[in-house]
């Protein structure tokens, strides 16, 4: 599915942004070096595996002859990565030629790592301390219910159950580019807004992650200790307890935020408290393209265009509503159908054929995602037309100038916005012609050099 601007930054993105001494800082971190080690692609996390026990400088030359001629493109994003990410150091040779070494760091605790072996952040709580954990099942259920009342409460608190204990200012933050206020009314989704409900819940997750590490400062928490926790997290079992007196004091006040989002669930027992890390919380550290971190659907669309939504979800119900037209809903059943008038609406809130289609075709019912394709062609190519049909006139600002004094100053305005290219129309009879907006302060100039 596409990504819209507002996803421009995932976890390791927030990491390459740090400045050097902060990144450098982080790598004192091993879960951290490990996170980053994965989270490169292929062929970077080849280099830096083959330089782990080279302890002198590389040189680029050398490297480049390391790949074929039609790799040298994978090649340089590698390089570029590795960069970014301060895992490369670049230094320059009495050759004045570049050259590449692991960051020290980095090289020292993946070589741990790998000789020694990893450990977990904490140990798990024993099993006779714990009281009944929650099932695989019972967590993932916990969560997605988290997740959604959140979300829910993000676009429309007036549906939601039970409310999240985010405070007002911070609900603002998360709302930012999402929402629009609007004096006297409930704000208004953005066309960001719209996009950002259709895309899948990993997805949804980084975004709403990035702008709580954006605003850390304001509550008085390190953006370089909130990421290095949240990476840490990452590596936690699903499902295993760990005590909360382990935590630091900024760490308890994060777990609680994540419990309002799902990421953990926390348990009280009769002398210890404990948190239990969700399938959010492990997925932290996976790449937006990574489809197991996605829900089972719950679509089917038949060739009439009627669409069948079997789930429970308010939120659902919402996010079919941005394209459908909701008809009626059972207790385990939305019953819509796809409109031109419908889908005309998601248009103009910027949602685009392509986005919808793809979330029919990720959120499909099992029974029909087997299909190939999952989606009637004759449904995706009608959706498609009708998005060609409504873009065949393209809205542009223009301005209209008219009354001029003589015929030879409207024809000098006339060549004037023809040879900016500017002119879209002109009437030689009524002496009136129509301008591109962005050439109006140039053509007001001009008219007053006239007079």
């Amino acid at each position: 599915m596409p990504q819209v601007r507002i996803l421009a930054k995932n976890f390791m993105d927030m990491v390459a942004a740090l400045p050097a001494t902060k990144l450098d800082k982080l790598y004192e971190n091993p879960f951290i070096c490990e996170a980053v080690l994965r989270s490169l692609p292929p062929l970077a996390k080849k280099y830096a595996l083959q330089l782990l026990f080279i302890d002198s400088p590389i040189s680029a030359k050398t490297m480049e002859g390391w790949v074929l001629a039609d790799g040298i493109s994978k090649h340089r994003v590698a390089i570029d990565r590795l960069l970014q990410l301060r895992v490369f150091l670049e230094e320059i040779d009495r050759k004045k030629e570049s050259t590449y070494k692991l960051n020290p760091k980095f090289q020292g605790n993946i070589q741990k790592y790998l000789v020694y072996g990893g450990s977990l952040p904490r140990q798990p709580m024993p099993s006779n301390v714990t009281v009944r954990l929650p099932t695989s099942v019972d967590l993932e259920t916990y969560a997605l219910e988290q997740w959604e009342g959140f979300l829910l409460q993000l676009i429309s608190s007036s549906q939601v159950e039970k409310l999240t204990s985010f405070s007002a200012s911070m609900m603002k933050f998360f709302q930012r580019g999402l929402l629009s206020p609007r004096e006297n009314e409930a704000p208004k989704l953005t066309e960001n807004g719209f996009q950002f409900l259709l895309m899948d819940t990993n997805a949804q997750l980084w975004y709403i992650i990035r702008e709580y590490i954006s605003t850390a400062e304001g509550r008085g928490v390190e953006q370089m200790d909130l990421i290095s926790f949240l990476l840490e997290l990452s590596f936690h079992t699903m499902g295993e307890a760990y005590n909360l007196n382990t935590l630091t004091d900024i760490q308890r006040s994060v777990i609680k935020d994540l419990a309002n989002l799902g990421l953990v669930k926390l348990q009280q027992g009769r002398k210890e408290s404990w948190f239990i890390p969700t399938k959010l919380a492990t997925n932290l550290s996976v790449s937006l393209s990574d489809s197991s971190a996605r829900k089972q659907g719950f679509v089917v669309v038949e060739t009439n265009f009627r669409m069948y939504s079997y789930s429970t979800s308010k939120l659902h119900c919402e996010i079919l509503r941005l394209f459908s037209r909701i008809e009626y809903q059972l207790p385990n059943l939305i019953v819509g159908a796809i409109t031109k008038e419908s889908l005309y609406n998601a248009f103009e809130n910027g949602i685009t054929s392509d986005q919808i289609i793809s979330f029919l075709q990720e959120n499909a019912h099992p029974r029909v995602a087997e299909r190939i394709p999952a989606v009637p062609e004759n449904v995706t190519d009608q959706i498609r037309l009708w998005e060609n049909d409504r873009n065949r006139v393209e809205m542009a600002l223009a301005h209209v100038y008219e009354d001029f004094p003589s015929k030879e100053v409207f024809e000098a305005t006339c060549d004037f916005a023809r040879d900016m290219g500017g002119l879209l129309w002109e009437d030689t009879d009524k002496k009136r012609l129509v301008i591109r907006g962005e050439y109006h302060q140039d053509m007001k100039d001009f008219l007053r050099r006239q007079k």
